[in-house]
């Protein structure tokens, strides 16, 4: 099988597993209303811990974040097998990523993305993933704010793996682009917390659903 194939079954296989949102699957394991009927209207945990089910929150929480390790972390494994370069591994990160985002099994709709980007750091530069999810954590804990803590936390992750690659892990360009596209499209999905934290009408961490 030539190196094409290859990277072509890879970025398909990650964009699958990308689309398996685990917000629904909580909702059907844990007997909760479809995620995008209440709330934020988005698949992801931080909706799904409105319902007041902090179990399902974190299995939503981490399935999403291992999916995306998962398949960066195979890519990563495979490439001496398949000829993966740095460049396929970042390819296959950005699909994972926006298989959550655009998912196939929701009509090409899903969440934001937070969940699965912290995945995907981890499989690249897990050193990586703890600054950023340590940023997210002050931010939170602060500001009671999770859209806040994500916004503070894409925006810091690139930068942290272009100083971390000067002194304690290697640098890769390729990865640092899909990084960097990563941090952007999580600003862009957060549009609208945006609007919603400047006219103070965001919602707070754990505040739960409206009926």
């Amino acid at each position: 099988m030539n190196n094409l194939l290859w990277t072509i079954l890879a970025l398909l296989a990650a964009y699958l597993i990308g689309s398996v949102s685990f917000a629904m699957v909580a909702s059907r394991l844990f007997g909760l209303e479809d995620p995008r009927s209440f709330g934020s209207g988005n698949p992801g945990a931080t909706n799904i811990l409105r319902t007041g089910n902090r179990k399902a929150a974190l299995f939503t929480l981490l399935g999403d974040a291992f999916k995306g390790w998962l398949a960066v972390a195979l890519a990563i494994y495979l490439a001496p097998v398949a000829g993966f370069t740095d460049t396929t591994i970042a390819l296959v990160a950005v699909a994972v990523f926006l298989g959550h985002i655009y998912s196939f099994f929701l009509n090409f709709k899903g969440g934001k993305g937070v969940a699965t980007a912290v995945g995907v750091l981890f499989a690249l530069q897990p050193w990586l993933a703890v600054a950023t999810i340590a940023t997210w954590l002050i931010i939170a804990v602060f500001f009671r704010y999770s859209s806040l803590a994500a916004l503070v936390a894409a925006v810091f992750a690139p930068f942290y793996y272009f100083v971390g690659g000067m002194a304690a892990w290697p640098f890769s360009m390729p990865w640092f682009l899909a990084i960097c596209f990563l941090a952007l499209v999580l600003i862009v999905k957060h549009k609208k917390n945006i609007s919603n934290l400047l006219a103070g009408t965001e919602s707070r961490i754990g505040q739960k659903k409206k009926n």
